[in-house]
């Protein structure tokens, strides 16, 4: 019997998303172990300051920072993630596996359809993208900052006084939270983080490492991996991350090709850009820079160079 150690946060959704990948794996090596390790983050830990603020101490992410380190120094075997929260490099000797599938993409507004908000609406959202793109639809909404896991965001439409909040659909549907969703929100106005619904399925690149990789490497959907590091691609030639609003979603379509789309926004959503772009889904990295290129020609550098100076 082999046993590894399988990492996460230790909220209730990493905690769902650990047995929903682990699951097809115990049944098709019933002779390995996979025990669960939860790792707490900077993110978890300080849910008062912004997340720009936790991850300047973690030195990282600020909810991916102890996992990874806690790999790096093989305390576990294995991390689970949410996509979404890591930083586009790896740190030197981890790597990422190609993603189980990918659950909905798309953000969900909670309490509300977005037509159904009266004017001067509170909607809560601590993300940078959310905001932008919401104030490019809905200039007059107030958009108020909250943070925490999935079930405290929803409770505080109550306890804040707000007519709605916003989280990512994916969550919601783990968590078996579909009834909380008013509206799904439409890719083209409100693309996703890049990376958002799948999970980072993070390991070592030691020679040690290479049974367990081969082991979790049966679950991976290839296609999904293309998306999602086609994405990744774009975001980090853009030099981006949870702070910037940059939305992204790539599509896989037939004959082996791969659309991009990308969008880049003010913080008050008063300029957006955006973008689609088609090529080979071989080569993700190389269309995600691409599309990064054609963002900054159209504009895109001096928005984010206005935002990072406002960060």
């Amino acid at each position: 019997m082999v046993q590894y150690l399988v990492g996460s946060r230790a909220s209730n959704l990493a905690k769902v998303q650990v047995r929903e990948y682990l699951r097809p794996l115990r049944e098709r090596f019933p002779m390995t172990t996979f025990t669960h390790r939860v790792i707490l983050e900077g993110g978890d830990k300080d849910r008062r300051s912004s997340l720009s603020q936790v991850s300047e101490v973690s030195g990282g992410s600020a909810f991916s920072s102890a996992q990874e380190a806690a790999l790096a120094r093989g305390d576990v075997d294995v991390v689970v993630h949410s996509l979404k929260d890591l930083p586009t490099a790896n740190p030197h000797g981890l790597t990422l596996l190609p993603p189980p599938g990918r659950e909905d993409v798309r953000d969900a507004l909670c309490g509300s359809t977005l037509s159904g908000l009266r004017k001067g609406a509170r909607v809560g959202t601590g993300a940078p993208r959310r905001v932008a793109q919401l104030l490019a639809v809905r200039p007059d909404l107030e958009l108020v900052p909250i943070r925490g896991n999935v079930p405290p965001r929803l409770k505080k439409i109550e306890t804040h006084g707000l007519d709605a909040v916003v989280l990512a659909a994916a969550g919601l549907r783990r968590l078996g939270l579909d009834d909380a969703i008013g509206e799904l929100l439409p890719l083209d106005l409100f693309p996703p983080s890049p990376g958002q619904g799948a999970l980072g399925i993070q390991v070592r690149t030691d020679d040690a490492s290479a049974p367990l990789r081969g082991i979790l490497s049966t679950v991976g959907d290839v296609a999904v991996d293309a998306e999602v590091r086609a994405e990744r691609a774009l975001l980090g030639e853009l030099h981006g991350g949870c702070s910037v609003p940059v939305g992204a979603y790539g599509e896989t379509l037939p004959g082996g090709q791969l659309r991009l789309f990308g969008q880049v926004s003010s913080l008050d959503g008063t300029s957006q850009i955006s973008d689609t772009l088609t090529g080979p889904a071989a080569e993700p990295e190389k269309l995600g820079a691409a599309l990064a290129v054609r963002l900054v020609g159209l504009g895109a550098r001096s928005i984010l160079d206005a935002v990072r100076a406002v960060r």
